[in-house]
Parts: structure tokens; C-alpha cells; sequence
């Protein structure tokens, strides 16, 4: 059983060996980034413990060194991970009997941990729980492996950090970019461009980040409730027609 347990293991680690690749670079950055914003190793160490999320981490640097409230990174938070609600749906049925583990399991449902979880078959007369746990415990593992090292790196290393801190803003712009030629809706970026102007113009840097969400949420929510009036009204302007048919 022990011996069988060990190839489980092993499986378990080729199968994320991708993950790997791609945990450890960037932990480092982020690792890199933490430190050179003067913070010590071990908060690099317990964020990527206890957080555990990518985004929100990178994210949480910048608003550290803004010196943002304790309400603008729950909600950023909140909105940054609100996918991971659907990932849990999707995962009731596989999560109904793994045990003691499944606390764990939804903690550890990163996006990379959830694409193997829904695309890897269980190993023949392999236990599911057990094999769960070891692709999340390892990319857990990448994580913290690659934020520690970026960080003692940082605070041992005489590095400038700036450059660094700009690929972060630079990333988030490629992706909003690639988001805008890949979606048919354009009112999206519209609305976001509306709120960021609004929150510079009437908040302090302080409380701009939340009032833009809140403000983009607000003219995201108007414009759906518009949208929708308009389909009732023709749909109800096709069915009076039909009946006078």
C-alpha cells in the first residue's frame, strides 16, 4: 500500500510539473516585489500560506504601498475571485467524498489546480481523495517554493525594483487589451474608463480604488436593467403583434 502510494505521489507530480514551471517563476517576482516594497521575507512566506492567490497578491503590493483601507482589498479581493464560485459548483460532485480533505481542496482551487482536477483521470484503484490532495498540496508547494525564494533573493540581493514593479501594470494592461479584441462587448471598457476618470476627479488616491468599483459596478448593473427592459418591451411588441395576426 505505501509502495502504491508513492507511485500515486509521483504521478501526482508529473501531472503538475507544468504548474511547476509556471509557479516558480512567477512566486519569484512576487517574492521580488514584496521585499523591494520593504516588507520582510516571511510575510512573502505566510501570504502565499494563507492567501494563496496570485492576482490578489501581486495585486496586494501595489495597495500596500498606497496605503489602501482594509474595505478596497476585501472587495478587490472578492471581485478579483469571485470566478473560483463557479469552479466550486463545478466541483460538488467530485468534492462529495474525498473526507477530511475537502476543506483543503476548496481552499487550494486555484485555476491552474482546477483545470488538472477537471482534465486528470483518477489512476486505476487509486484513492481520489489521496490524489486530489497531492496535485493541490504540490501546487501549493510551487507557490510557496517560488515566493520564499524570490524574497530571500530580494532582501539579500541588491536589486532595483522598478522596473519590476511596472511589469506588474504592464501585464494587467496586456491582458485588458487582449480582453477588449477578444470580446464583442464594448460598454465594459467604456464603463471602466467612465469610472477611473470620475474616481480621480472626485476621491483622494486613497478611497479611488473602491469608488470605481463601486462606481463601475453601479453603471454595469444600469445598463444591464436597460438592456433587459429593451428585450421585454420587444418581445413583448412581437407577441401583441402576433396576436393582432
Amino acid at each position: 500500500m505505501e509502495h502504491y502510494s508513492k507511485k500515486l505521489f509521483l504521478s501526482a507530480i508529473k501531472i503538475t510539473f507544468p504548474v511547476l514551471l509556471g509557479y516558480i517563476p512567477l512566486g519569484i517576482a512576487f517574492g521580488f516585489l514584496l521585499t523591494g516594497a520593504g516588507y520582510h521575507w516571511s510575510y512573502s512566506f505566510l501570504m502565499s500560506v494563507l492567501i494563496y492567490a496570485g492576482s490578489v497578491q501581486f495585486i496586494s503590493v501595489a495597495l500596500l504601498a498606497a496605503g489602501a483601507g482594509l474595505m478596497e482589498f476585501l472587495t478587490l479581493t472578492l471581485l478579483i475571485n469571485l470566478r473560483h464560485s463557479f469552479y466550486g459548483i463545478s466541483m460538488l460532485e467530485k468534492f462529495s467524498d474525498v473526507g477530511r480533505f475537502r476543506t483543503y481542496l476548496i481552499f487550494a482551487l486555484t485555476d491552474e489546480t482546477y483545470a488538472l482536477l477537471t482534465t486528470t483521470k483518477v489512476p486505476d484503484r487509486a484513492s481520489k481523495s489521496d490524489f486530489y490532495l497531492y496535485i493541490a498540496i504540490l501546487n501549493h508547494f510551487y507557490w510557496i517554493t517560488g515566493s520564499v525564494i524570490g524574497a530571500i533573493l530580494g532582501s539579500v540581493l541588491e536589486i532595483d525594483m522598478e522596473g519590476m514593479a511596472f511589469v506588474l501594470t504592464a501585464l494587467f494592461v496586456v491582458l485588458t487589451i487582449e480582453q477588449y479584441y477578444h470580446s464583442k462587448a464594448v460598454f465594459p471598457f467604456i464603463a471602466a474608463i467612465v469610472a477611473g476618470v470620475v474616481s480621480i476627479v472626485l476621491f483622494s488616491p486613497q478611497n479611488m480604488l473602491l469608488a470605481s468599483i463601486i462606481i463601475g459596478t453601479l453603471i454595469l448593473l444600469s445598463h444591464e436593467k436597460m438592456v433587459q427592459a429593451k428585450r421585454t418591451s420587444a418581445l413583448m411588441a412581437d407577441t401583441d403583434q402576433e396576436d393582432g395576426l
